[in-house]
Parts: C-alpha cells; sequence; structure tokens
C-alpha cells in the first residue's frame, strides 16, 4: 500500500479530550464507553508497545477481576479489533505476547502531535526565536478538546490523563512566557486571569499575570494579585510565596526597571522557560519549609540526584542518618520542597514516625492515613495491615509521587510502607543507619563546618552583625560544635535581641562552660543547648513546656496550656509567645477562634519530658493530664450536642471537665464536625492519657462521645482502639456501667462492618448490665441495636418488640434524636410488610421529633425513607423533590454513604418518571459511590436497575455487561429474586 493511500485509509486517535476515533472523512467511530474505551486508552497510551493482559485486567477492574476477567478482556479487545479494523481496512490490534499491540503512526494519535509541537517549540525557544516557539505552542494547545481522556472512568487512565493536563498547563505557561517576551501583556490578562482563578496555587501563573499586569501600567491590580495569592497560599498550605514571586513583589514596589520590556529603557534579563511548573497536587502533606535555610549543597545536590534517577524496577529508598539534633528532618523536607514540582508532580505523602517518642505510629496508622490521601474512602480502607499495604502500593502504581518516612527506628519495620514500583521514591531519616532496609542509599548528614555554620548565623542574625564580629561569629560555631539545632537556638536568642553583640552572646555561653563541653558528646549537645534556653525562662514559662509535653503530637491550640496550667487562655497564650520567642516552640497555624496553634521540635519535646519528670511531682502531672483531658471531653460533648441538638444517643461519665470560655468555644466548634476532623489526633491520643493517668471516667466518657467523628468519617479502626483503651481502663477500676456503655458502642461499631455475631456479643452483656443497673437510657440504646440486629437477621416481630421497648426508654429519659431513629426503624418495617399508612405515621412523627430536637444527621436519613414511601405510593414528583434536595446535603458534606444510598434511590425515582437519562447519571453516580465504598450488596442492585435503564436507552451491550458483574454478587449474598430478575433481563439482552 503506498503512503498517500495508507493515509487516506487510516484512523485518527485523540486523547486530549474525550477519547475518540475518527475515520478519514472525518467522522467519528463509536466506541462503547465503559470497558471498550477504557481497554482503547490504554492501548493509546501505551501506543506501538506491549500491553499485558494482566495489565489492562488491572485497569478495567483494579482490585478484584472476575474470575473470568482474561476471557472477558479476549472478548474486549476482539470486538474493539473488529470495529477499528472495519473502519481502516486492515489489522489495529495485534496480538503478541503477554498481551496486545495498537500500532499507531505519528500522524494519528493527537498526543504524539502535542508532545513533537512542544519539543519543537522548546528549541526555538533556545535558539532565541520565540515567533516560531509562539506558533509551535499555539498548535501544540490547538490540538486539546478539553481534560484529557475526560469520560473514562478507569482510576489508573485517570492519573494518567492528570499528567497530561499537566503537560497541557505547563504549555499554556510557556506560550504565556513567549508572549510576555514578545510584549503581548495586554492580550495575555484577560486568560492569566482564568488560569490563575483555576489553579490559585500555582505560582508561575501568578507571576506571569503580575508583569502583565504591571507592564499594562496596572501597578496596583498586580500587587493585589500577589496579596490574594499569598493568602492562598498561608491558607490551604501554610506556606508562604516562594522567593521568585516574593522578589518580583519587591521589584514592582520599586518600579524596577527590569521588568520592562527589552525595547524599554532597560531591559530585563530573559525569563527562565525551564522553571518547573508547581503542580496542583493532592496530596500535598510536607510541613512547611524553613526559610532560612542554608548549607547542605552538596548533601541537597546527592540527594536529589538518588532520588530522580532511574531505579529500572526498584523503588528509589534514601535514608538520611545522623546524631540527634543534626538537622535530618529539616533537610528531608527542604529537597522534598524543591523536587515536588520537577520530580514527583503526582504528590508527596509524609508522616513522623516518632520512633524517638513513647508512642511511636504504627504501620496501619500510617498506612490508614497515606491511603486516605490518596484519596480512599474511610469506608474502603482494609482492616489488616497486609491488605492496607497492599492497597496502598497499588494506589501508587504510575504515580510520580515521594514519600518522606520521618523519625524511623528500625528498617525492617518500614517494609509495609514502601511503594512497590519506581515510579516513587522514599525518603527516611533516623538516627541509625537503618541495615534492615534492604537497597536503601544511605546519607550521613554530619555537623556543619565553620562555613555552613557562620553562613547560618549571617542568615538568622544578619550579615552586618556577623562580619562586624568575625572572630566571635567564629568562636560561638566551635563552642556549638556546628550541630545546627544548637546553634540555631543561639542564633535566635541573638535575633530577638538585637541589642546583643555576638561577643556578649559569646561571654554568657562562656560562663556555662561545663555544659558546653558536653557539646561534644553525642546528644548532650542538644540537652545543654536547650538546657541553656530553659534557663533563661521565666518559671510559669519553664512550667508551661514542662507541662506540654503531656500532649501527644507535634502540633496543639491554644486553651490547652491554659488547662495544663488552670488559668486564663490569653495568660497562657502570653506564656506561649516567651517559648515562641525562644525558639523552644513554633507557630503551625490558626485555629478556627482566631487563636494560634503551637508546635514542639521533637527534640526540644523530648527535654521537656525529661525536665517534667525531675521537677514535677506525679500528683500534679497527673491533675494536669485530668484538666487537659477535660477540656477535649467539654468540647468534644459540646460538638456532639450541637450535631444532634443535646446530649442524645450518647452516654456520659462523671469525669471533671475543664471548660472553655464561650467565645473560644463558639470559635471552635462553629463547624463541630470539621472540628472534630481537625482534632482527631489529639482526641484519640486524650483517651490514651486519660487511661494512663488513671481516670476512667474521663476515659470512657471520651471514648463513647467520640463516636460522633469515628462513625460520620468511618474511623473503625480508631472506634475500636479508643474503647478497647477504655474497656481496659473500665474494668481495672470496677465501672459497671462504662464497661457497659463501651460494650454497646462497640455493638454498634460491628453493626456498622456487618459483623453481626460479634455485635450480639457486645450488646446482649450490654443489655442486662444497663437492665441490672437500672439505667434506662443506656438500656434504650442496646435494645435499638439489638432491634437492627433481629431486623436484619429477618426476625421482624423480634425487632418491632425491641424497637418499642427502645421507644419507651428514650422517652421517659427525653432523648429526642434516639426516639426519631426508632420511630424511623419502625416506619421501615411497615413500609417492606406493604402497610403505608403507618409507615407514613411512623416517618412523620420521627421527623416531627427530629426538628424539635434541631439535630440534622438522623433528619436525612428520616428523609431517605419518606422518600421511599412516596416512591412506593407513586407520589414520584415529590419523591424526585424530596431525593433531589437529600442528594445536594450528602454532597455538600461529603458523605460518600449518604450520596451512594440517595443517588441510587432517586436515579429509580427518575426512571419511573421516564426521565431515562437523569436516570442512568444519578444510578451511574451511584454506582461510583458503591465501588469506592467496596459495597458488592449494594453495588449489585445498582447495576440491575441501571441495567434496566440502558435497556431503554438501547445500550444493549452495556445492560449485558453490568448484569454480568452483578449476578456473581447477588448469588453470594443469596439474594435470590434480584438474582431471578438480572437473569430474565439478561435473556433479553444477550451475554456479555
Amino acid at each position: 500500500m503506498s503512503q498517500t493511500s495508507l493515509r487516506t485509509s487510516c484512523l485518527v486517535y485523540g486523547l486530549l479530550g474525550p477519547l475518540e476515533v475518527r475515520d478519514a472523512q472525518g467522522g467519528t467511530l463509536r466506541i462503547p464507553p465503559g470497558r471498550q474505551q477504557t481497554v482503547l486508552g490504554a492501548l493509546l497510551l501505551e501506543a506501538n508497545r506491549v500491553v499485558s493482559v494482566d495489565r489492562l485486567i488491572d485497569i478495567v477492574w483494579e482490585d478484584e477481576p472476575p474470575r473470568t476477567a482474561r476471557t472477558q478482556i479476549q472478548i474486549c479487545v476482539s470486538q474493539l479489533r473488529a470495529g477499528l479494523d472495519r473502519a481502516r481496512g486492515e489489522e489495529t490490534i495485534q496480538t503478541q505476547a503477554p498481551g496486545y499491540r495498537l500500532r499507531v503512526a505519528d500522524h494519528q494519535l493527537d498526543l504524539t502531535a502535542f508532545t513533537a509541537a512542544r519539543a519543537a517549540a522548546d528549541a526555538a525557544v533556545a535558539r532565541c526565536d520565540d515567533l516560531e516557539a509562539s506558533r509551535l505552542l499555539g498548535e501544540a494547545l490547538a490540538l486539546w478538546r478539553g481534560p484529557a481522556l475526560s469520560g473514562t472512568a478507569s482510576r489508573v487512565l485517570q492519573t494518567a490523563a492528570a499528567q497530561l493536563d499537566e503537560a497541557r498547563l505547563s504549555a499554556r505557561e510557556a506560550l504565556a512566557d513567549v508572549g510576555l517576551r514578545l510584549g503581548r501583556h495586554h492580550a495575555l490578562i484577560g486568560e492569566l486571569t482564568l488560569l490563575v482563578d483555576e489553579h490559585p496555587l500555582r505560582e508561575r501563573l501568578r507571576g506571569q499575570l503580575m508583569l502583565a499586569l504591571y507592564r499594562s501600567g496596572r501597578q496596583s491590580e498586580a500587587l493585589e494579585v500577589y496579596r490574594r495569592g499569598r493568602e492562598t497560599l498561608v491558607e490551604e498550605l501554610g506556606l508562604d510565596p516562594g522567593s521568585d514571586l516574593q522578589e518580583l513583589e519587591s521589584a514592582i514596589l520599586s518600579a524596577d526597571p527590569r521588568l520592562l520590556l527589552p525595547d524599554s529603557s532597560s531591559a530585563p534579563p530573559a525569563p527562565k522557560d525551564d522553571d518547573p511548573a508547581r503542580a496542583a497536587l493532592a496530596p500535598f502533606q510536607l510541613p512547611r519549609d524553613i526559610a532560612d535555610f542554608t548549607g547542605r549543597t552538596r548533601e541537597i545536590e546527592e540527594i536529589g540526584a538518588l532520588l530522580s534517577a532511574d531505579g529500572g524496577t526498584a523503588t528509589r529508598i534514601v535514608v538520611l542518618s545522623g546524631a540527634a539534633g543534626a538537622g535530618k528532618s529539616a533537610l528531608a523536607v527542604h529537597v522534598a520542597h524543591q523536587l515536588a514540582e520537577s520530580a514527583f508532580p503526582d504528590g508527596q505523602l509524609y508522616r513522623d514516625l516518632g520512633a524517638s517518642g513513647a508512642a511511636p505510629a504504627t504501620a496501619e496508622d500510617v498506612l490508614g492515613r497515606f491511603l486516605r490521601a490518596l484519596g480512599v474512602p474511610g469506608e474502603a480502607v482494609p482492616e489488616t495491615l497486609d491488605e492496607r499495604a497492599e492497597l496502598y502500593r497499588q494506589s501508587l502504581a504510575g504515580r510520580r509521587a515521594l514519600v518522606i518516612l520521618d523519625d524511623a527506628v528500625d528498617g525492617r519495620d518500614l517494609n509495609a510502607l514502601l511503594p512497590g514500583s519506581s515510579s516513587s521514591a522514599v525518603l527516611v531519616t533516623s538516627r541509625s543507619r537503618l541495615a534492615g532496609l534492604a537497597g536503601a542509599r544511605v546519607i550521613e548528614v554530619e555537623a556543619f563546618d565553620a562555613a555552613q555554620a557562620v553562613a547560618m548565623l549571617r542568615e538568622v542574625i544578619g550579615r552586618d552583625r556577623v562580619e562586624a564580629e568575625p572572630e566571635a561569629a567564629r568562636a560561638l560555631v566551635r563552642l556549638v560544635g556546628g550541630l545546627p539545632l544548637a546553634l540555631r537556638i543561639v542564633a535566635a536568642r541573638l535575633a530577638a535581641r538585637r541589642h546583643w553583640s555576638l561577643g556578649w552572646m559569646l561571654e554568657r555561653l562562656s560562663d556555662e562552660r561545663r555544659r558546653l563541653d558536653e557539646l561534644a558528646h553525642g546528644e548532650m549537645m542538644v540537652r545543654a543547648s536547650l538546657a541553656m534556653t530553659y534557663d533563661g525562662l521565666d518559671p510559669d514559662a519553664r512550667r508551661l513546656l514542662r507541662l506540654l509535653s503531656l500532649i501527644d503530637g507535634p502540633a496543639f491550640p491554644t486553651w490547652t496550656a491554659a488547662a495544663l496550667l488552670d488559668m486564663d487562655v490569653y495568660g497562657a497564650g502570653d506564656l506561649l509567645e516567651q517559648l515562641v520567642d525562644t525558639q523552644m516552640l513554633e507557630i503551625s497555624g490558626i485555629d478556627a477562634d482566631s487563636s494560634p496553634r503551637y508546635r514542639f521540635h521533637g527534640l526540644i519535646k523530648l527535654f521537656a519530658r525529661e525536665r517534667l519528670e525531675h521537677e514535677d511531682a506525679d500528683e500534679d502531672r497527673r491533675a494536669a493530664v485530668e484538666r487537659l483531658t477535660g477540656g477535649w471531653l467539654a468540647l468534644t460533648a459540646e460538638a456532639h450536642r450541637r450535631l444532634y441538638g443535646g446530649d442524645f444517643t450518647v452516654l456520659h461519665g462523671t469525669g471533671t471537665r475543664w471548660p472553655l470560655p464561650e467565645r473560644h468555644t463558639q470559635g471552635l466548634l462553629a463547624d463541630p464536625l470539621r472540628w472534630l476532623e481537625a482534632e482527631h489526633g489529639h482526641l484519640v491520643s486524650a483517651v490514651s492519657a486519660a487511661a494512663a493517668a488513671e481516670l476512667p471516667e474521663t476515659c470512657w466518657d471520651l471514648a463513647v462521645s467520640l463516636v460522633t467523628l469515628f462513625e460520620a468519617r468511618c474511623y473503625f479502626d480508631d472506634w475500636e482502639r479508643t474503647h478497647d483503651i477504655a474497656l481496659e481502663a473500665v474494668r481495672r477500676a470496677g465501672l459497671r456501667r462504662g464497661e457497659a456503655a463501651l460494650q454497646c458502642s462497640l455493638g454498634s461499631l460491628h453493626l456498622s462492618r456487618s459483623r453481626l455475631p460479634q455485635a450480639r456479643a457486645r450488646l446482649e452483656p450490654a443489655a442486662a448490665a444497663f437492665e441490672e443497673l437500672g439505667d434506662l437510657h443506656g438500656l434504650a440504646l442496646a435494645r435499638r441495636n439489638l432491634a437492627l440486629l433481629d431486623h436484619i437477621g429477618g426476625d421482624v416481630a423480634a425487632a418491632a418488640e425491641l424497637y418499642g421497648q427502645a421507644l419507651e426508654g428514650f422517652r421517659a429519659h427525653g432523648d429526642l434524636t434516639g426516639q426519631a431513629h426508632v420511630l424511623g426503624q419502625l416506619g421501615h418495617i411497615a413500609l417492606v410488610h406493604g402497610d403505608e399508612d403507618e409507615a407514613g405515621r411512623r416517618i412523620k412523627a420521627a421527623l416531627e421529633v427530629c426538628r424539635a430536637a434541631g439535630g440534622g444527621r438522623i433528619e436525612v436519613q428520616l428523609r431517605y425513607r419518606l422518600g421511599e414511601l412516596l416512591l412506593r405510593q407513586g407520589r414520584l414528583e415529590e419523591a424526585q423533590a424530596t431525593l433531589g434536595e437529600l442528594l445536594e446535603r450528602v454532597r455538600a458534606v461529603q458523605d460518600i454513604n449518604g450520596r451512594a444510598r440517595i443517588a441510587h434511590r432517586l436515579g429509580v425515582v427518575e426512571h419511573r418518571l421516564g426521565r431515562t437519562e437523569a436516570a442512568r447519571e444519578r444510578l451511574l453516580e451511584a454506582l461510583e459511590c458503591h465501588e469506592r465504598l467496596r459495597d458488592e450488596r449494594t453495588g449489585a442492585q445498582a447495576r440491575l436497575d441501571l441495567a434496566e435503564v440502558l435497556v431503554e436507552l438501547g445500550d444493549r451491550h452495556q445492560a449485558a455487561r453490568h448484569l454480568g458483574r452483578a449476578l456473581p454478587s447477588f448469588e453470594e449474598f443469596g439474594m435470590t429474586g434480584a438474582a431471578g430478575r438480572a437473569r430474565e433481563l439478561l435473556r433479553t439482552v444477550g451475554p456479555v
């Protein structure tokens, strides 16, 4: 075949927008959505390379492929090949072990054309031909039709699409740079304004807009763009703008002539086109970088080269090893920030493992946090370590991400936290060399040499002061042994007291020669330096520093200091600021009540804890813990009251509470659930602290009160862990009511996890204990949960009787939310059994009680039941309005469980109304949620309902596909009625 005939018969493939295939005449070749589009997208991303069948299975089904996955892939490829070959007239997809290869010429794929045009534009820039570069970049961007691969559902494809979208944005930035050099600043303002609105954290775009506005005579607007950007960066990331943006602001303020075009009075240097783009990252967990970080040039280059190098098939691992206080963590964070944009655009995961502390993080906890950051819903986080590690490796597969594991102790314990592919890298800090971490490259982080140490002094206290006393500066460096932490503390004291000379500082240090001599012996260097600062504090500040070491976690709110000292918040705040001034604490952010949050450096916290053990009596430490945990309990209980309208569906103990002033409480709990989420770590730690301090009443009260958070966010691990700790505490103290409350709550946990035998094993002893104790409220809670067990098990009569008894108990106690929940369940029983009138009465009565309580969470469940009733009664328009409003509410609060159920029910209603397109959209949304939750049971029902809609829309193939996926689940869960419906429908549409 000649080259001419080949071109006239070839297909053109599009990845830069919705997946598209066009024939030689410009017509669109329809590729069925779903599996065929996913497989074609995967083959095109690896055009002219073999993609294995195993890889295609992973892309299509991700975690749980069916037993017939290989056969289904073969069928899918066969159908896809037939459609493409008919349009082209020759074979397109070749079978080649271990999979398939899609033959594509360069001119057939838009991605290839984009890459070639971008490379040619870069070459034009290199030879200073901006006009040609502008033309080529324009051609490259014209190939885009929207977000890459939009419409495809595969998570793997969407990860690749995100990288393509990043390349598009980088090209738009490059075009803006060229346009600015060509004097097109007026024309660029509109587009750059839109881009900055879409990507507010991208500093390169913001700088381009500032320069375009400045050159257009709009200086004040340029400065306003900087101000808004700084506020966004601080609010979102806790970071100030980078040095380039800060320098640009300064240049605008001073009307620097170098900002003008080359043909103006003074030309600026050419912009740097090779600046790495700041990717819009998720996740981005890095702590903030140190603004005045100095030195370590050799180590930074070596670490960067090792992490960025091609490691073949192995994960790149770099360990920073050194003595305490050598600056390992600061160096790791600094390098990670430098590499984030260029080498690891898909995210940075960070966790302080706390190996040097009293409670090091477990691998299960770290993996749980990482999986949530990678987009796995709380409900879908596996329970076991092995399952979490497997899902973690899969979630990182193909991502260019950096994992930072700070303060590790044993390399063998880190294996579960390592990615499985070579696309990601790991940076570890440790006091040891971690010999058990196979394949790691170890870099020793040693003390500063004289030049680096003097450079740090110069950066922190100012060049003039160091150059005025060079000998004193060098002597100070020698006295602290070049240790970065000790040197930074000395420099901070000088910076805070500008009237002190370096000679006076040197004399003060010399007066404490015994301690300074110890700086040459390992950790004693840090301890002596910290003691020097500690001894200069006021007595109250010293006491506060010691007591703050009782708080688990590096960061804490202002009010905790007030609780520890039993004083007002403002007085405690003044003492905290003294500790900040002396570098014993750092500001970590601003709380919801506008007060600052603070954090320890890990070594300073260890020092403070040592001083606590030496200087404070046991009874004083216990009293401080009682106030601190009492503060967390008071706020948690109030958060529950605001969410539920009162102390409903929760039991409380007699532990001491330390209430905050109303103004602070109001500010912190303006959004109660958000506060609970933000303080999650502290609250869980407070349960352990109360147990360790032998405060069992506070311990169990706090544990059960936290179920408000655990249930809403599916923190099942924390739910179980805190309750196990509290159970041990109450049993040791002989608190039967506390034990019953915890057992009842654990029964709810097992119900949430569908562990029905375990739930009954907890609930029945709890109910018996409550009855013996005469605790009617606790008994009502236990009976409600036991009724739900019977309800799920099919014993409706027993469930109805227990619900009735629970209702009486809730009424006697005045628990409105409990009443509303039970009435709703009784309404559901009536609805299932066809008594629509009784169901309506029950649900409406529940809603009236719920409105009286003022709690919004139970109302959503009740109105969902009402929507179900309206559907059964044929009042479809009312059902659609009710469920539509509910769907918006659960979307707003990111309730994925609620979205799954409500979108599913709304899809059924839309179908009954004849709105098939709307029904398909809602059912697809429900199915997506079910799959994220890994809820095979209800997900299969959603597939069945969706298949019925697809049949009406004429998409028989997709209908058959969903039915084929649903049937095994129906059979597994014994859903015979649904299985029968699926088989009957499958017979009408044919096999998958």
